[in-house]
């Protein structure tokens, strides 16, 4: 099917935009996947404020998802959020199976939002002549993670 939406974009602006949302959609559906999975299994002492912060975190995670994927539709970039697109693509370290101690939770959340971020940071700086509308929505995002991951290390100091 030919592309129905256009973009305001040129060419090369939308290619380099696209990815770097395409890249976001992905990175933010695995941290939502991985922050609900650790959401059902963790267990400790520190169970109930954990499971509330996977929480706040999944509902974050998902509104940027969203945001990401309205953003790229609307530069003419279909979003693709397929589970095989992000099993193969993400840039998160993933989430054990099983039972897990709250401590382990909190430091495998911190590692995936500190790769999660980087990457991020990486498509702000792309994106800064590209598309400066896509670099304020993905500074907002890396901005918000960056207060999760601090309070996600608040926890264990």
């Amino acid at each position: 099917m030919s592309n129905p939406i256009s973009s305001t974009l040129a060419p090369e602006q939308q290619k380099i935009t696209g990815a770097a949302l395409q890249a976001t959609v992905v990175d933010l559906i695995d941290l939502s996947l991985i922050a609900k999975q650790a959401h059902w299994n963790v267990i400790g002492q520190n169970f109930r404020s954990v499971h509330l912060a996977l929480d706040e975190l999944v509902t974050a995670a998902r509104d940027f998802t969203d945001e990401a994927a309205e953003r790229a539709t609307a530069i003419g970039v279909s979003p693709d959020g397929r589970a095989g697109t992000v099993a193969t693509d993400s840039g998160a370290k993933g989430f054990g199976e099983g039972w897990t101690k709250d401590t382990e939770v909190i430091a495998s959340v911190v590692g995936n939002l500190a790769a999660v971020i980087e990457r991020l940071r990486e498509r702000v700086t792309a994106t800064e002549s590209a598309d400066p509308v896509t670099q304020d929505l993905l500074i907002a995002i890396t901005a918000r993670l960056e207060q999760l991951h601090w309070m996600w290390q608040a926890q264990v100091v």
